[in-house]
C-alpha cells in the first residue's frame, strides 16, 4: 500500500510543538488594515494553538 501523503495546506500552515501540539497564525492579518487598530493587529501577530475539538482533522491531515 502506498505511503499517506501530507496535506499541502496544511503542512504550510501548522507548525508542531515539542509537546506534539499544533501552532497556527491568526487570521485576518493580510489584508485591509487600515481600518485594524494597532491594537488588534499587535494581538493577532502571537501564534496559537489549534483547539482541542480539531486537534485530531488537523493531525490527520499532517499525516502523524
Amino acid at each position: 500500500m502506498p505511503k499517506m501523503k501530507t496535506h499541502s495546506g496544511a503542512k504550510k500552515r501548522f507548525k508542531l510543538t515539542g509537546t506534539g501540539k499544533v501552532k497556527r497564525k491568526h487570521a485576518y492579518k493580510s489584508h485591509i488594515l487600515t481600518k485594524k487598530s494597532t491594537k488588534r493587529k499587535r494581538n493577532l501577530t502571537h501564534s496559537a494553538l489549534v483547539h482541542d475539538g480539531d486537534m485530531n482533522r488537523v493531525k490527520a491531515m499532517l499525516v502523524i
